[in-house]
């Protein structure tokens, strides 16, 4: 059995994205964004084709969702992989404008 790396995820304002980091600093994974007045609209989120299955986009997702709810936004979701991950996981459904 392979031991999972640990996912930390980070906002880079300066490039208006979140971005998961595994395996020292290396990224895996961004989920970009552009804000609208007190909403957060999530454009696009990839995942580095040798992070697949890892769980890199769920973490990724998860991260950028607590940041959004910490920081008392809302969001607004173009991307199909945030879309997804809000119908899987309804505990975020109360962030949508």
């Amino acid at each position: 059995m392979t031991e999972r790396a640990e996912i930390t995820v980070q906002e880079n304002a300066g490039q208006r994205r979140y971005e998961a980091s595994i395996e020292a600093g290396v990224v895996a994974g961004f989920a970009e964004y552009r804000d609208l007045g007190g909403v957060r609209v999530f454009t696009h989120t990839e995942v580095d084709d040798a992070y697949e299955g890892q769980g890199v986009g769920s973490a990724l997702a998860r991260g950028a969702l607590d940041d959004v709810r910490e920081r008392g936004m809302t969001v607004r979701v173009k991307c199909p992989f945030i879309k997804s991950y809000i119908e899987n996981h309804p505990e975020y459904a109360d962030l949508l404008a």
